[in-house]
């Protein structure tokens, strides 16, 4: 194993710099999955739990939306939500009991509540509640994909290192090219952050400045 004193983020830059690695690109369609953005994890005043990368996060986000309504392709929300007993929440909700745990974001709970700063259009765009770290894990994600002919994935949301990471190799198991605006994602550590960047990056996705994303889906609208 290479040891080495440099940070999460010093590692991180220095691989998304190295122009010999071959991205996967874009295909033809894509759709945009933007994991549980939710106030448990966006409100930082509200919520222990809830986490900042990049203040604008969020309106980045809604930037990439109104995007993709442009070109007519999918937009899926999901976020997580539990029953008041938790049993849905699997041996995931066995490690902790608090207030803040995850099992305890219930159902039409403020917790549970998409963020204010989102502009959810819920006539047209798929809204999925889990309860796994992939946004695929028993949900009509895939259906919805096969459905439109999808053949990449956008990620935003959080956290870098949970829920983005598990979808994006189940994305990558499932055959489809995933993208991952960095600006768009967050955790709640730098280091678990830039670590999981560079991994994601060279393993299982591309990870794009969000301007460079938006130019790329810019050429086709």
């Amino acid at each position: 194993m290479i040891t080495s004193d440099k940070t999460a983020r010093e590692i991180f830059n220095e691989v998304i710099s190295n122009p010999q690695r071959v991205p996967f690109g874009f295909g033809k369609k894509a759709a945009l999955i933007n994991i549980d953005p939710q106030k448990a994890y966006t409100r930082t005043d509200l919520y222990k739990t809830a986490y900042e990368t990049d203040p604008n996060q969020l309106g980045y986000t809604m930037d990439l939306v109104k995007l993709f309504r442009s070109l007519n392709w999918p937009v899926v929300w999901t976020h997580v939500a539990y029953m008041d007993s938790a049993a849905d929440a699997g041996i995931w909700g066995t490690r902790t009991d608090t207030p803040d745990s995850l099992q305890n974001i219930k159902f039409n709970s403020q917790r549970s509540e998409f963020d204010d700063r989102l502009d959810i259009d819920y006539k047209n765009e798929a809204v999925y509640t889990k309860r796994m770290p992939s946004a695929f894990f028993e949900t009509p994600l895939q259906s919805l994909l096969v459905w439109h002919q999808v053949d990449t994935l956008i990620l935003t949301g959080g956290s870098t290192s949970g829920c983005i990471r598990a979808t994006a190799v189940d994305s990558l198991s499932r055959g489809y090219r995933t993208i991952v605006p960095q600006e768009c994602v967050s955790d709640k550590h730098e280091s678990y952050h830039f670590a999981n960047l560079t991994d994601l990056h060279l393993k299982y996705a591309d990870v794009m400045t969000v301007a460079d994303v938006i130019a790329e889906l810019g050429a086709r609208s």
